[in-house]
């Protein structure tokens, strides 16, 4: 690289892309742990969001046992965890019908909280920059650096007020390198660097291959007469067929709020499938309906998550960094948790991370390994928790009733101690049926009371992206889009995209794939989904996306 060209960089001892529950636990406890052995570290966390919670979106049940761990006194220092849960429902749904199931003990949310995950997020953060970690939202790790030896030396933010086709503008500013001697990688789940780092190290060279669903949530102001501050329903059944995994949820909050979502793994085989299609009409049964009608749409948000559990986890160390949180997969499918197994791997890194971290501020040779960070994972009672549940999601690869029954089993009569470890089907991308083979579904127009459209709900999700930036969705073929997308498989981008970031259009008797990159909500399902793995999402200039203030 030439002088001119050279980029300004910080140093730090740690610094962590994405401010996460896993990011913002592992700075925290790096501070604590610094503290009590009376030391001096630095610690940097940088995030592509606007401002700290801009980009989290989750249903949110919290299991308090983390946060416990990290920050005894959460209570006294005004956490926002004011919802207790009263009250666990579990309905399979019929078109028509609600009949209400057994909750399974690991599946009981006593003494757990409904909780809006970017406003607690924003109070990690504070707590963070009270011991002295410094944040900085806006900025979007776009690259990984690299010692002479491969060890990571850190990560550089993108640049800022690029024209669209890449070169600098009239407001251009050029990013910066952050260097450290661990680098802590807390993207959240498809991480677009975490990606690179996978192939860089081989690092899920011995796992299963990672599985996802697609979240899709609306916040809602009700009727004061239909709140139930506390009450928690999950439901599973219709709209979906038995083949297709998915179940939804419904929180109530407090001030007549209540979180509404749908989830669908991604693994699911009809190209004329619409997530957010299933969504809309999961809300016209008439359990949902009643709690509803004559409310009050606020907000909406997607985002991908991870379903492969244990099995699917990746090595977490490599030289000069670690994983942690969702970029990893540490998600407790069955019990639809997953803030708090974030914040323990987040926790546990910086144990191991703290270890390895030399008293010189850089180490311009090459960085080391925190390896004991795996170990210490096998040691825990997270470890614990994944283990006890590894089979159950693998199960609903054979149909909703034989993965409930096998769940049954694995709940009351061998309590997690199965001695064999079930397989996932293959790739999510590769699960798509061709459209010939399948059957389109006919979903009901928005009535735009109770049900919506795909642009009305991106109005909701505060996005902000300059449309003169470069586009962030990257076709590495972009004739694949047509000669096999469109048609073997009938375009399935135009469905599971809950942004209405992709279109087919034609002109002069010709059709293209046109790509709306300012709609989209950074949810990653393209990314996964697409049959060919033609579409490359790479990070936005920081600051781009939704703004998710209570999501």
């Amino acid at each position: 690289m030439t002088e001119a060209v050279r980029r300004e960089n910080m140093q730090y001892d740690v610094v962590i892309v994405g401010a996460g529950p896993s990011g913002l636990s592992a700075a925290i406890h790096l501070k604590q742990l610094a503290a009590q052995q009376q030391r001096d570290i630095s610690v940097c966390v940088v995030d592509k969001g606007s401002e700290v919670g801009a980009h989290i979106l989750s249903g949110a049940v919290i299991d308090p046992r983390t946060l416990s761990e990290l920050i005894e006194n959460w209570q006294e220092k005004n956490a926002p965890l004011s919802c207790p849960v009263k009250e666990d429902r579990l309905l399979f749904l019929t078109q028509k019908k609600a009949y209400r199931l057994p909750i399974a003990p690991s599946f009981n949310n006593h003494g757990n909280y409904i909780i809006s995950l970017g406003v607690f997020c924003r109070w990690l953060a504070q707590q963070a920059e009270e011991l002295g970690v410094e944040i900085y939202p806006g900025f979007a790790a776009v690259e990984i650096l690299y010692h002479s030896d491969g060890s990571v030396r850190g990560i550089a933010t993108g640049d800022m007020g690029l024209n669209r086709d890449g070169k600098p503008g009239a407001n251009y500013q050029q990013g910066m390198e952050l260097l450290a001697q661990q680098t802590i990688f807390a993207e959240g789940c498809r991480g677009s660097l975490t990606k690179t780092l996978l192939q860089q190290f081989e690092l899920n060279r011995n796992c299963q291959n990672q599985t996802y669903g697609i979240g899709i949530k609306e916040l809602w102001e009700i009727e004061p007469e239909k709140s139930k501050p506390g009450t928690v329903i999950h439901s599973i059944g219709w709209p979906l067929d038995q083949q297709t995994y998915g179940g939804s949820f419904l929180y109530h909050l407090n001030d007549n709020k209540v979180a509404v979502g749908f989830v669908i793994g991604l693994d699911y085989r009809n190209p004329y499938l619409s997530p957010f299609a299933e969504m809309q009409r999961y809300k016209t049964h008439p359990a949902i309906r009643e709690i509803l009608e004559g409310g009050r749409r606020i907000a909406y948000g997607a985002r991908a998550l991870n379903e492969g559990g244990l099995q699917s986890l990746p090595k977490l160390t490599f030289p000069g960094g670690v994983l942690v949180g969702d970029t990893a997969g540490f998600l407790n499918v069955p019990r639809i948790k997953g803030i708090h197994a974030a914040m323990k791997s987040g926790m546990l890194a910086a144990e191991a991370v703290i270890d390895v971290l030399s008293v010189d501020e850089i180490n311009h040779g090459g960085n080391r390994e925190a390896v004991s960070y795996s170990e210490l994972f096998k040691n825990s009672w997270l470890y614990d928790e994944l283990h006890k549940i590894r089979n159950m999601r693998p199960a609903f690869k054979w149909g909703l009733f034989v993965g409930l029954a096998y769940g049954a089993l694995e709940e009351y009569l061998f309590r997690g101690k199965m001695p064999w470890t079930l397989r996932h089907h293959c790739a999510d991308h590769a699960s798509l049926r061709k459209a010939q083979d399948c059957k389109p579904i006919d979903y009901p127009k928005a009535d735009g009371k109770l049900t919506f459209d795909r642009m009305s709900s991106v109005f909701l999700a505060g996005i902000s992206h300059d449309e003169s930036q470069p586009v962030h969705l990257q076709l590495q073929n972009p004739e694949l889009a047509i000669s096999v997308n469109y048609h073997d498989y009938a375009s399935p981008e135009i469905r599971y995209c809950p942004a209405g970031v992709y279109e087919i259009v034609e002109q002069a008797g010709e059709v293209r794939l046109q790509i709306n990159a300012q709609n989209c909500v950074h949810c990653k399902t393209c990314d996964i989904k697409d049959p060919t793995q033609n579409i490359n999402w790479v990070c936005p200039e920081g600051g781009s996306g939704p703004n998710y203030a209570e999501m």
